[in-house]
């Protein structure tokens, strides 16, 4: 078997959700992050022959890229992973399943009261704003009948503050949702957002089959 760039890609964004990786029979994986606040899901367009565990994805991916046009074979306990001429090898054990972290049951997302899209571009800039201004919260609000996004420290009033201004809907205009944008791990891409008063919000990539659901602050607010 031979990884494609779209895989490894999708498995270096999840090694950055959480370090250690559970592997399904066929194309589906899923991942969570240590405090259960990020989950995501994919389809790949690899198909795995069974179920094994990476305690460390990083270190799984930086020795496949150790060997020139790697391919995976896949053995009971371990992974030979060997270079193209197969005159280089690597064999890479599995972890035990039950000591790492994987999601235990799917998410059903409630009916999000917010909808917007967030272009790559935007993600982008909302990120660099965050690094820049140094602030970790993303404040999502209604502003002149329009989706706000915030990234600002409200609890200073002088803080310094980036906003724009982005497509969506919303059943009721008093609302402030509150992200923490460490937990905005997505893969690059657009997506569709929705986020529920249930403290949870759920991105859809729009040219993938990749979704995460991310849990919101709970000094968030909806309603009156």
């Amino acid at each position: 078997m031979e990884l494609s760039a779209t895989t490894l890609e999708v498995l270096k964004n999840y090694a950055s959700i959480n370090s250690n990786l559970v592997f399904n029979e066929g194309n589906v994986i899923k991942t969570v992050s240590e405090a259960k606040n990020v989950l995501s899901t994919t389809n790949l367009d690899v198909q795995f022959p069974l179920k094994f565990g990476i305690y460390d994805l990083n270190e799984f991916l930086n020795t496949i890229a150790l060997l020139d046009s790697p391919r995976l074979k896949f053995e009971e306990s371990h992974v030979i992973i060997s270079d193209g001429s197969g005159r280089s090898r690597v064999k890479y054990f599995y972890s035990d399943q039950d000591a790492l972290t994987s999601p235990s049951k799917d998410i059903i997302m409630p009916d999000p009261e917010v909808k917007f899209t967030l272009d790559r571009e935007t993600l982008n800039k909302i990120k660099r704003a965050s690094s820049v201004l140094g602030h970790h919260e993303l404040y999502v609000s209604a502003n002149n009948n329009v989706v706000n996004l915030n990234v600002i420290d409200n609890r200073e009033t002088t803080s310094n503050g980036y906003s724009i201004d982005v497509d969506g809907t919303f059943d009721d205009d008093n609302f402030n949702f509150v992200f923490n944008i460490t937990n905005l791990k997505m893969i690059e891409g657009d997506y569709d957002v929705g986020i529920s008063s249930k403290l949870i919000s759920h991105f859809v990539n729009k040219s993938t089959q990749i979704e995460y659901w991310v849990a919101l602050e709970k000094t968030s607010n909806y309603g009156a």
